[in-house]
């Protein structure tokens, strides 16, 4: 599903014209962007959370020169999905 599929939901489903419906989808990700630049998770009931994992320092290599690089610590976002989602998932 893309960004266009959701703003064409909205539109379907609440009879928004595109372009509202177009700002409102993207209202949401840049809420969910900013939560997540503050260091912050992100929880939505039934649907799942956005969280941080910290990766440990490693020595990777390059594939192109085989030469091994250290790379640092470094944090990721994870998705846990919620208890309702893994039911409907199966």
């Amino acid at each position: 599903m893309t960004r266009v599929d959701l703003v064409e939901t909205l539109t379907n489903h609440l009879g928004l014209s595109p372009r509202v419906a177009s700002q409102a989808v993207n209202v949401v990700l840049e809420a969910m962007v900013q939560a997540l630049q503050r260091g912050e998770g992100i929880e939505l009931r039934g649907f799942g959370c956005f969280r941080f994992r910290q990766r440990r320092a490693r020595v990777g290599r390059n594939p192109r020169t085989g030469m091994k690089v250290a790379v640092a610590v470094k944090r990721v976002v994870y998705f846990k999905p919620g208890r309702d989602l893994k039911e409907r998932l199966g």
